[in-house]
């Protein structure tokens, strides 16, 4: 809700206005939208971030290097502990997930080796650059093992650690900034001296984490408050930078008065527009950036070894508990500081649409408002709908947000008190099938089901005639249960699917979707009430109509560069635009056809279409696509790979001809990418296949973006196809569980603007003149 208001509400009153902050040069340019509210908002940010480091910097001592020398740190990296289960060992022992601290390609492993010192009983450790970790995680899936004794630690004995507050850290190692880039150093004596601090003596979150074990785990390890999931350090910075916001208050009001803005008025929550009213705004996205601090300030954030910086709590839509955890230097100049996550917020403000009437007055006419949406739709008639509404087993996100309103209602309750006046997030009215609220599983799906029934209809009633309503959606086609439930109560509701566009919404670079085949797009539903005379149909017209129209949805998709991961989920909108233009759906024995049972048939009907493009495929490629479909890169009998050649109108001989395999000893196998002819040049291929083609686009692509667009170009028309090939065998991968494959097909439909673009450079490069064609012409 103060997200909206930040967005939508706070940029036009004060749009078009200079900065108020006497460092500032108004002179140097126009101040457009809210680039002026934005340069006040870093200033003061810098002045509360300079404040708190005089205040606190003493806390974060500098870490000691390779050669004794002194260095920023940009992280502390942390493992927690329990006492070894093994009587033999009497001190704590540490759970550790990974060991590793940097992993990047063209680069050496740098790694964290634990020293056991088994006469005193003490573990200490080392940072070691080249080679490979030596020692094994010692917690895998919440069970652990005693790096020093062997002995099981069960996930049971480390809850009821964490529950008797027996559980400790200790410090691993510290990342600090060096002049060639970040320095790995091994723990020295007083690199904890900063962090061994009592709690503060107010400000602390104390409330409650909802005991939810599938999305919030600490709880479960005695992190049951929301202040237990930061380290002391860590809330001493935290609550540092709150109280300044007063000091920036106070600030704000007096610079702004000297600067023009009346000193008397409402405050914002008023739709004032003075000094009062401009030090609430600074303060509210200053808020906001604390809560940004928190999310990297916690000890659930992790070390990244991949990307090689501070990751942030909320990687997933989850609370998990991270073992061995990073705690950044809010002072540093790297990942996780104060001052890149206000710039950030920064850059969006001034970036934000805002807008004056002629007269030069603010606009004001835009407001967000916090309501239920079926209470809302009640009162509106004849409205224009675009809505992004919950999925059937959604994270149940009010839990969630506490973190963040925990901060916010700690510093913002005297300027928005109407919206941060309650203990937590509200969430009884929450449309979310969450068993731990209901009670149980039946009554969570009820609740569900009747809620997003209620919604739909009043969509129906609502909606205005003449525009559609937009619905978004983003579930995977298979979570059928989600979309069955969804769009069965569309449908019932009487609307009709009359348009359907898949959108990229999400990013790439989000956990979630790293290593896995995480959905990067929604579907946006347009919906129209149906006709009320709309015509049944039988089990076989609605097939018949799918056949029909859905190959050149697919065509649309492809040509779109939809990637292989939202192909199933992106032709569920056509297809159930084809369903849902029936008044009912008739089955052989006369029952009305679900959308349950609709799902299964457009899915089938997409295999048939996907599986149709094959034949466009020439012999050997197709040999490989169906060998590929049952071994994958494994041995298989050469005897049964030679009966399918001869189907596929070729032999083994041509297929080891053309590159694609090997048959030796009586098996026969595809090559792996790994294998292929290094210095290929299809030009010069005698034997020519798509199949080799993808293959080098997805090997080069590995090495570089740039020399897989140089192959694309050299491919011209064959590229296409291979892009083609790619779908097909993304489905076939996604159905064997092939996560590595599958990945690396829709990787590469997903880059395939960029190299269509590289490719048509190395166009223009290869028919440019020469300098010397240019006088000899």
């Amino acid at each position: 809700m103060l997200i909206n208001k930040a967005m939508i509400e706070i940029p036009p009153r004060f749009a078009g206005l200079p900065p108020v902050h006497p460092d500032i040069d108004t002179s140097l340019k126009t101040w457009e939208r809210a680039q002026g509210l934005a340069a006040d908002v870093e200033a003061y940010g810098r002045w509360m971030r300079d404040e708190a480091q005089r205040r606190i910097g003493h806390l974060y001592p500098d870490a000691t290097g390779p050669d004794g020398e002194k260095l920023t740190p940009i992280a502390w990296i942390w493992a927690r502990t329990v006492e070894s289960p093994n009587p033999s060992w009497f001190g704590h022992v540490p759970l550790v997930a990974s060991w590793v601290l940097r992993n990047k390609k063209g680069k050496p492993t740098v790694w964290i080796e634990p020293i056991i010192d088994r006469e005193t009983q003490t573990i200490s450790y080392e940072v070691r650059e080249g080679g490979e970790p030596t020692p094994e995680r010692t917690v895998i899936r919440g069970n652990g093992t005693c790096i020093a004794t062997g002995a099981a630690i069960p996930n049971a004995y480390i809850k009821a650690e964490g529950r008797a507050g027996r559980m400790k850290s200790q410090l691993m190692a510290v990342v600090a900034e060096g002049q060639g880039g970040k320095i790995y150093c091994s723990p020295q004596v007083g690199d904890t001296a900063g962090a061994d601090i009592g709690l503060p003596t107010a400000g602390l979150p104390t409330e409650s984490i909802a005991a939810n074990p599938r999305y919030m785990l600490p709880p479960l390890y005695g992190m049951n408050e929301w202040h237990k999931l930061f380290t002391p350090r860590q809330l001493v910075a935290l609550t540092t930078f709150s109280d300044l916001l007063t000091d920036v208050a106070a600030n704000v009001r007096g610079d702004a008065a000297r600067a023009g803005l009346s000193a008397k008025g409402a405050r914002l929550r008023d739709n004032g527009a003075g000094s009062i009213a401009y030090a609430d705004a600074i303060v509210t996205y200053l808020a906001f950036v604390i809560d940004k601090c928190a999310d990297y300030w916690s000890s659930i954030c992790t070390w990244q070894p991949g990307s090689d910086k501070v990751g942030h709590t909320f990687g997933m839509h989850a609370l998990p508990i991270a073992w061995n955890y990073a705690e950044s230097n809010p002072f540093s100049n790297s990942s996780g500081r104060m001052q890149s996550l206000l710039r950030a917020a920064c850059l969006a403000i001034g970036a934000l649409p805002s807008s004056q009437h002629a007269t030069g007055t603010p606009n004001t006419t835009d407001m967000a408002t916090q309501q239920d949406a079926r209470t809302h739709l009640e009162a509106l008639q004849g409205v224009i709908i675009s809505t992004d509404p919950p999925y059937y087993d959604n994270v149940p996100f009010a839990d969630i947000s506490d973190f963040f309103f925990m901060w916010l209602r700690q510093n913002l309750s005297e300027v928005w008190p109407a919206e941060l006046g309650t203990l937590s997030t509200p969430k009884a009215d929450e449309l979310v099938a969450d068993r731990m609220r209901a009670g149980s599983l039946e009554a969570a799906n009820r609740y569900f089901e009747s809620g997003i029934g209620e919604f739909v209809h009043q969509v129906y009633r609502q909606s205005h005639r003449t525009a559609p309503a937009t619905i978004y959606y983003a579930f995977k086609a298979t979570e059928k249960h989600g979309w069955a439930t969804f769009l069965q109560a569309v449908v019932d509701s009487g609307i009709q699917v009359a348009a359907t566009w898949p959108m990229r919404t999400e990013r790439g670079t989000r956990l979630r979707n790293l290593g896995s085949n995480a959905l990067a797009s929604s579907i946006v539903l347009a919906c129209r009430p149906r006709p009320e005379r709309a015509p049944m149909a039988t089990r076989g017209e609605f097939i018949a109509a799918l056949r029909r129209e859905l190959p050149e949805a697919v065509r649309l998709l492809q040509t779109g560069n939809i990637a292989p991961v939202d192909m199933a989920q992106s032709t569920i909108g056509p297809g159930i635009r084809v369903f849902s233009r029936y008044a009912k759906v008739v089955e052989t024995d006369g029952s009305a056809m679900p959308v349950s049972a609709a799902l299964g048939i457009i899915n089938d009907v997409l295999g048939e279409v996907l599986d149709g493009e094959e034949a466009e495929l020439d012999a050997d490629t197709r040999f490989a696509l169906s060998w590929y479909a049952e071994f994958e890169y494994r041995d298989g009998a050469a005897g049964d790979a030679e009966s399918m050649a001869k189907a596929k109108n070729t032999s083994l001989e041509g297929l080891q001809a053309s590159g694609i395999g090997t048959a030796r000893a009586g098996k026969f196998r595809l090559y792996t990418r790994s294998e292929l002819e290094p210095d290929w040049n299809p030009a010069q291929d005698d034997r020519f296949t798509v199949w080799e083609a993808l293959q080098h686009l997805v090997a080069t692509l590995e090495r570089s973006e740039t020399e897989a667009a140089e192959l694309l170009h050299t491919l011209g028309g064959h590229g296409e196809r291979a892009r083609q090939l790619a779908y097909l065998l993304y489905q076939k991968a996604d159905e064997k569980g092939w996560s590595a494959e599958a990945n690396a097909y829709n990787g590469l439909i997903t880059a395939w603007p960029n190299l269509r673009e590289g490719a048509l450079a190395a166009a223009d490069r290869a028919t440019a003149p020469v300098e010397d064609e240019l006088f000899t012409r």
